[in-house]
């Protein structure tokens, strides 16, 4: 158990160490370290998306009975994804600290300066991500491993495949960077995360009440009543926060065609907007552009990855 342990804490970290190392190195390439850092880090949060689902697919098609059959990968895994979880806080904050250096081209003033206040504000902004991980480690970990006794692997795989949704999100995220937003694939990547994200993290806890259900062969509705009552707390708190990331994603969503809608806009209008535009320019109170694909507008909230 702690050989798995220690192997995802060597992977993870160790891949986003490589990733970023080539990306700065390849001749045809020579990302900024900044660049690196952040595209690096969305790499290996689809890898590790990409290992559970599969792992998750695994379990949950080699399960009958979804209480009782168990599978070595389960808790493997498990193991195995948990320094990830301390790994990627590190990662966020990293990207975090990185996009102040950018935004603090253009303001200046509102940008912390050191390390400990650029912490202090990551942690707030980022709050319900960083207690999303503390408390898969600290809590989803333990009952996973230990208090579950072996039962329920069918539950814990259908949960692994959650992630299906995580690489698309950090694909969108990487073509906002780049301000790619208005390419074809932005506008497919974002229904592709709209789908996998409302299936894969919505839905899932209705899904599991429902094969519980028909495993007792109870109603439904009747299923909340059927289980332990911190059963349908830890399925309320873990629901939670995926509905408000689904929310950001919606808003992202109705953005994204409410821009759609303006770029199609009689050409009279356009011709206004860039006249405003020119007066500003002249004026001297525009925003410089980054040339590094960063906005330079307010941004949402990080959208879940995990």
């Amino acid at each position: 158990m702690l050989t798995i342990l220690a192997a995802g804490s060597v992977f993870f970290p160790g891949l986003f160490l490589l990733s970023k190392q080539c990306l700065k190195w390849i001749p045809a390439l020579r990302w900024s370290e900044r660049d690196a850092v952040i595209v690096s880090a969305r790499l290996v949060s689809s890898v590790q998306a990409v290992m559970a689902s599969s792992a998750g697919y695994i379990i949950a098609s080699s399960c009958e009975d979804i209480i009782e059959d168990q599978h070595w990968l389960t808790c493997s895994y498990i193991m195995f994804a948990v320094p990830y979880f301390v790994y990627d806080i590190y990662a966020m904050f990293m990207c975090y600290w990185y996009k102040l250096q950018v935004k603090g081209h253009e303001e200046a003033s509102a940008v912390p300066r050191h390390m400990s206040s650029a912490l202090s504000s990551y942690l707030r902004r980022e709050f319900l991500m960083v207690l999303h991980h503390v408390v898969m480690v600290t809590v989803c970990f333990p009952v996973s491993v230990f208090w579950r006794q072996g039962k329920g692997d069918y539950f814990q795989g259908v949960m692994f495949m959650a992630e299906l949704s995580t690489p698309s999100v950090c694909l969108g995220k990487i073509l906002i960077q780049y301000k790619q937003q208005h390419t074809l694939l932005h506008k497919v990547n974002g229904a592709l995360m709209l789908i996998t994200f409302f299936v894969c993290r919505v839905l899932l806890f209705p899904y599991l009440y429902y094969v519980y259900g028909r495993y007792a062969s109870i109603p439904f509705h009747m299923v909340p009543l059927a289980v332990p009552w911190h059963c349908n707390l830890g399925a309320a708190l873990l629901m939670a926060p995926q509905l408000y990331w689904f929310s950001l994603i919606c808003r992202g969503a109705l953005r994204l065609f409410r821009g759609t809608s303006r770029s199609q806009r009689p050409h009279g209008s356009t011709a206004k907007e860039q006249q405003q535009q020119q007066q500003q320019q002249t004026d001297g109170t525009a925003l410089p552009q980054p040339s590094n694909g960063y906005s330079t507008r307010p941004t949402e909230p990080e959208l879940a990855t995990h």
